[in-house]
């Protein structure tokens, strides 16, 4: 059996045990010279360890490698906050061959047609499809294709990460498993954008090796979450205007802030950096408007204050959406502990648990951290609402925003804490507990549990107080969910999970 490895988006995760004509910016809608063959068959392929069931769910891992030359960018204009840049490439190119792997379904029948190519998450030190792990379940029971790119230095090289970590060793695919990896070559995150431009060039346009197999992409979603959504919203206002069929569509999950001054302080990602020359940008930084394919926004309540998303908030278009989750954080239990095993059918995904410990032995935050599924779920529901904007054109309706106060720094909130406004589901309309996607933790303390926002669960006499019994209670979870489900923020096949996790609460009737 493979076995995969997952860490959170700016999050280390729980660990087990231990060439090519250069692309020009004015007209990259050319088919790229990069190359593609197999992986070696030395080792196992390193995705990090879980126990998902994807063979049971009829998929197959592959692993491929590609190489060829990359630019650096660089822009004669002042990069604004409005997103609409002019880049060029600088001139300075280097070879570089990285890695990436595909889940695919191993019917073609079964093929759903869309191909979702994640920028894989490197802020834990190591290579991480993020994205994968939060919407499995439903890429699965959906038939799509996806590919998991690792177009950053950190993920195949390793080295000095910066951001703190509490697992101080070498994670890269190259430190991990020598053997296998260790043809692989970064020059750089400078390069880091065309490096994803080939990716999804040999995805779109296969060559003689095809990294879909006999598959035939019909759509193709650009996806990234955390530090991976911050150098996508570079490579959105970099390229995204001359893209000429090669994505339709993009998942921006969880986009930083200027919150992260080790990341270049900006509203997204550097376009260049040392030791190339560095290139920042503004502090707020919209996607560009000008776009002419659906770009689905998903945020959390860490984003949007202790990230500093929150100032790059801008209008819902034609081809923009932007969806505030109420009650979510960063990083959560989900992500860092219950993905690993989440079959679509674990109910564990859809209960709250009150631990401290996002990474078991490794890691204990100052209280307990948020793990309200609400998150995972929601997001679930974005991949299926933005792949039918793709398919049909339709957009999915505008939401409503989470309530912030006017300097910014705070959620207005309810008389139990918690905040009001954005996207409401069962766990925030029918609460037995305070969930909040901030803390008290500091960026320089105990890893990164500032992510993880917070949890606490209401005492036995406060539920009483609010429900009069256990059915009380479950028959208004159950009208939560229809809500939800009307609404288009949860899937139909979710909500029996979320109705039986209520079922289990105990709640005595009062006298």
């Amino acid at each position: 059996m493979k076995v995969s490895f997952s860490l959170p988006p700016l999050v280390n995760k729980a660990f087990a045990v231990l060439f090519l004509i250069p692309a020009l910016s004015a007209c990259k809608g050319v088919v790229t010279d990069a190359t593609i063959q197999p992986a070696p068959k030395v080792g196992v392929i390193w995705t990090a360890p879980s126990n998902i069931p994807y063979r049971k769910k009829g998929y197959e891992l592959k692993e491929y490698f590609f190489q060829g030359v990359a630019n650096s960018y660089s822009s004669d204009q002042p990069l604004t906050s409005d997103g609409k840049w002019r880049v060029e490439a600088s001139g300075e190119t280097a070879e570089y061959m990285s890695r990436m792997i595909v889940y695919r379904p191993e019917d073609s029948a079964a093929f759903n047609g869309t191909v979702i190519v994640e920028w894989r998450n490197v802020s834990g030190g190591t290579d991480t499809p993020t994205e994968w792990f939060m919407t499995q379940t439903e890429l699965m029971r959906q038939g799509y294709a996806y590919v998991g790119v690792s177009a950053q230095y950190m993920g195949v090289e390793g080295g000095p990460n910066a951001l703190p970590s509490v697992a101080p060793v070498c994670l890269s695919v190259k430190c991990i498993m020598k053997p296998r990896y260790g043809s692989l070559v970064h020059p750089g995150d400078s390069f880091s954008y065309d490096i994803y431009w080939h990716a999804a060039e040999l995805v779109r346009n296969p060559q003689e090796v095809n990294p879909l197999g006999e598959l035939v992409p019909q759509h193709v979603i650009g996806a990234g979450q955390s530090q991976s959504a911050h150098r996508l919203i570079s490579f959105l206002n970099s390229f995204g205007h001359d893209f000429d069929g090669l994505f339709d569509g993009f998942f921006i999950h969880s986009r930083l802030g200027s919150g992260i001054p080790e990341l270049g302080g900006g509203g997204s990602a550097p376009l260049s950096q040392s030791p190339q020359a560095d290139i920042n940008t503004p502090v707020a930084v919209q996607i560009r408007d000008d776009l002419t394919l659906p770009v689905l926004n998903l945020q959390t309540e860490t984003d949007q204050i202790t990230l500093n998303a929150g100032v790059s908030r801008q209008p819902d278009t034609s081809m923009f959406r932007l969806w505030e989750v109420a009650g979510s954080a960063h990083a959560d239990l989900y992500v860092s502990s219950t993905a690993l095993f989440d079959t679509g059918e674990t109910l564990a995904a859809a209960k709250m648990k009150e631990t401290r410990s996002p990474i078991p032995v490794l890691t204990r935050c100052k209280a307990n951290i948020n793990s309200a599924p609400q998150h995972h779920f929601v997001s679930k529901a974005a991949i299926r609402a933005l792949n039918d904007w793709v398919v049909t054109g339709i957009a999915p309706a505008s939401k409503d925003r989470l309530e912030i106060n006017e300097d910014g720094t705070a959620f207005i909130v309810d008389e139990f804490g918690n905040a009001l406004g954005g996207i409401r589901s069962p766990y925030t309309d029918v609460p037995i507990a305070r969930m909040s996607g901030l803390n008290q933790d500091t960026r320089d303390r105990n890893g990164l549990c500032f992510l993880y926002g917070s949890l606490e669960k209401f005492d036995a006499e406060k539920l009483k107080s609010l429900y009069s019994s256990s059915a009380n209670y479950v028959s208004l979870v159950e009208a939560a969910v229809d809500r939800a489900i009307d609404d288009g923020t949860l899937l139909a096949e979710d909500a029996h999970l979320i109705i039986s996790a209520a079922q289990e609460l105990e709640i005595t009737n009062l006298n």
